[in-house]
């Protein structure tokens, strides 16, 4: 698969951008487990243009990264192109347009999401930053906004003539958020229409290796962005291309493996962020890294809740030593957070 000038493997997977999730922490650890392409969480243009520290500090890439792409949401066409050309600056790969964000305050100004309500504003806001950047621009977006108002085809095709070179569709709804169950046959029927020439990758509800090969084979979908089944789970990148180069399903990793990788990806944020935020955020892996263990409830609160890095790592290692070689062994089930 290509997209512009980067060349990706066979059935690439992608790790999707994620409010407060995607940080360079995670993404390491993903990458060390085998995702093919990551990218920052997604970066508010009006922040950046105006210089604000939290939209600066997630331009930060770091060359183990690669290849990456810096995701960007706005309404303003003028605030994007500028945004699109401070983002360049720092050398990713691409640059990714956000058309796809459900939450209420970004949708409802028009921007993420809410650009599916005004597709000649989408289509040219997407035909400013591809003339803006040298860079290959991206989109990820939804089937639509609404049932009545599934137009994701159209919106592939004038993306496509705007200049976008590649479309990653997620498939639920805006008015869906992330409720029900992601619909891939619209999915489909965008990649394997005769006039859609760029890359399509399908995202929603890829939660194991079965149905992230199923997602493949049924649909034909040039690569596979996987978001919340990854959190706390960054070995589901491993799993899948194991399944899918073998067809053999591996093992759900002990719970001592799970620890030590809890402690070396809460290590890498405590590095990488500053007082208890490292703490606050690393609780939605947790919870997720030890999820399914028996007679956890009192441990889980105790891990969720302690605010000291050193008490929760010895609350990990405390895990580690109760339920050692414990694993599950429900190898299609369903993780969400």
């Amino acid at each position: 698969m290509t997209i512009g000038n980067i060349v990706l493997p066979d059935r690439p997977l992608f790790l999707a951008p994620m409010e407060d999730i995607t940080d360079p922490s995670f993404r390491m650890v993903c990458k060390q487990y085998g995702a093919d392409f990551m990218y920052t969480e997604f970066i508010s243009s009006d922040g950046l243009i105006r210089n604000g520290d939290k939209s600066i500090r997630k331009l930060n890439i770091y060359e183990f990264e690669r290849p990456i792409g810096i995701q960007l949401y706005g309404h303003l066409i003028d605030a994007m192109t500028e945004a699109a050309i401070i983002a360049e600056e720092k050398k990713p790969e691409l640059i990714d347009i956000n058309f796809g964000c459900p939450v209420k305050k970004i949708a409802n100004r028009g921007a993420g999401a809410g650009m599916l309500r005004n597709l000649p504003l989408m289509i040219e806001m997407s035909s400013a930053i591809v003339k803006s950047v040298k860079l290959p621009v991206t989109v990820k977006t939804r089937l639509g906004w609404d049932d009545d108002n599934k137009n994701i085809l159209e919106v592939t095709k004038r993306l496509q003539d705007a200049g976008i070179q590649a479309i990653t569709i997620h498939g639920r709804t805006r008015a869906q958020l992330y409720k029900g169950s992601a619909d891939w046959t619209l999915i489909g029927e965008v990649k394997n229409n005769p006039v859609i020439k760029i890359p399509v990758i399908g995202n929603g509800d890829i939660d194991s290796p079965v149905k992230a090969k199923d997602m493949f084979d049924r649909y034909g979908v040039d690569g596979i962005m996987i978001g919340r089944a990854a959190v706390g789970r960054p070995w589901i990148f491993r799993d899948i291309r194991h399944y899918l180069n073998t067809g053999e399903l591996l093992p759900e990793p002990t719970v001592k493996e799970k620890a030590d990788l809890a402690l070396y990806h809460f290590n890498l944020s405590l590095e990488h962020k500053e007082g208890k935020k490292a703490i606050y955020e690393m609780r939605r892996h947790f919870s997720n890294y030890f999820k399914g263990l028996p007679n956890f409830k009192e441990t889980r609160l105790r891990l969720l809740t302690c605010q000291e890095e050193d008490e929760i790592k010895s609350i990990i290692m405390e895990i580690s030593q109760k339920w050692g070689n414990y694993r599950s062994e429900d190898k299609t089930a369903v993780y969400t957070i």
